[in-house]
């Protein structure tokens, strides 16, 4: 059975370049898939893989999951009730948790326990920007992580404080040692943009599209 990629577009993610690198892996691995950008919920519901990117500001980005009538109780019943294999990116991973404390407190998702907050870095600039290490620590999901130490490319200046041990996946330090890959169950997100990360990236991308 093909396989129906859907990328949410809220306004607010880095659509294109997301979409350019799902084609390229569908397309390098002969994998039978469609994928779509899409803002339509009807399209949610017929996906088999769900993809969430976000940049910008957590607050900007709840908003405008919001704003689409309907958006925020199909991703619900499509991932959280039919287990529907999703993927958060950037802001798209922070959205998962409970709040975010950029500039006032905002409720998130509530998928994965937890809150985003600022990365506390001394003598560090922020945004946290460029190659960085991803250690994966725990790699017990039905989704395959590189285990050997990769660099990807981040962009971010707030993290993802997750309350559970066992929603870690992977970590990458910068003044703290973050959480970079969170999941629970059939939930992943990755803070940072496998999109932008050459080959590792879009491996990352293949053995999400496995699930």
């Amino acid at each position: 059975m093909k396989k129906k990629v859907t990328i949410v577009d809220y306004g607010l993610g880095n659509i294109v370049s997301a979409h350019q690198s799902f084609l390229k892996v569908i397309q390098d691995k002969n994998i039978e898939a469609q994928v779509i950008i899409s803002d339509e919920p009807n399209e949610i519901r017929t996906s088999s893989h769900i993809v969430l990117p976000g940049q910008g500001a957590f607050k900007s980005c709840m908003s405008g999951l919001k704003n689409i009538f309907g958006m925020i109780d199909t991703l619900e019943y499509s991932v959280l009730k039919n287990k529907i294999p999703f993927l958060g990116i950037c802001v798209g991973m922070q959205l998962l948790a409970d709040d975010g404390y950029e500039n006032g407190t905002h409720k998130g998702l509530g998928w994965i326990k937890g809150s985003i907050r600022k990365l506390n870095v001394k003598n560090l600039k922020l945004p946290h920007m460029g190659w960085n290490n991803v250690n994966v620590v725990n790699n017990s999901f039905k989704m395959n992580f590189i285990e050997e130490n990769k660099d990807f490319y981040f962009v971010h200046s707030y993290f993802f404080d997750c309350f559970n041990d066992d929603n870690i996946i992977a970590k990458t330090k910068y003044g703290l040692n973050f959480p970079s890959i969170v999941g629970k169950e059939n939930i992943y997100g990755v803070q940072f943009h496998p999109e932008k990360s050459s080959e590792q990236g879009l491996q990352l991308i293949e053995n999400f599209l496995s699930l």
